[in-house]
């Protein structure tokens, strides 16, 4: 096997599924944290209104029926998430996976902490960067990879890519932007991005 092959199985059988992830993300949050090295006063806070984006995105998600179907039907692989709880992307995304791998028999999701997982990460930047969240799906029996998505949606991305022309250093208020793209968009463009992956895997 690969030896890409063989770190994401290692990676697969050392995430954290769903339950004990969010279990983490609470307890930083109780605890004035975040996950990673970095505990900036901005990342607390950053950690703390995550936690209410990952809760409101997990309570009102509505998957597509097509999504479903095509879940339901989608042979034995494993998602594999890089993320980290000050992320705002991943608050908006993970949810997302989350909800779409439940549905699905054929589908173990495992989620890693980023900046736990470095070998891992590195082997999937995105324009040189470490950016997540970043789904990597493969198939556990040999190894293959499937397909990979993120950091975030195609459209939020040509998004952020004018918000940095126009706002420059002035993250704040660019992010505030990407939001409200989000909750507008209500995880339409992510799911549909899954489904055309999951076709064509």
């Amino acid at each position: 096997m690969h030896a890409v092959q063989t770190i994401l199985n290692a990676k697969a059988d050392a995430g954290m599924d769903t339950a004990a992830y969010k279990a983490l993300f609470e307890q930083v949050v109780a605890e004035g944290r975040t996950t990673g090295p970095t505990q900036s006063p901005d990342y607390v806070a950053y950690t703390k209104l995550n936690l209410a984006r990952w809760r409101r995105v997990e309570k009102t998600i509505k998957l597509l029926p097509e999504l479903v179907e095509a879940l339901e039907r989608a042979p034995q692989q494993v998602w594999v998430v890089l993320t980290e709880a000050w992320c705002g992307d991943a608050a908006q995304c993970v949810p997302v996976m989350a909800a779409a791998a439940h549905v699905a028999p054929g589908i173990e999701f495992k989620l890693l902490l980023r900046d736990e997982h470095s070998d891992l990460m590195d082997l999937y930047l995105t324009n040189g960067g470490r950016s997540i969240p970043k789904l990597i799906a493969f198939d556990r029996q040999d190894g293959r990879e499937l397909f990979t998505w993120g950091p975030r949606p195609h459209e939020a991305q040509d998004l952020v890519v004018a918000l940095r022309e126009r706002h420059g250093d002035d993250w704040k208020t660019a992010a505030d932007e990407l939001h409200r793209w989000y909750n507008a968009d209500a995880t339409q463009s992510t799911q549909r991005e899954l489904l055309a992956l999951l076709r064509g895997a």
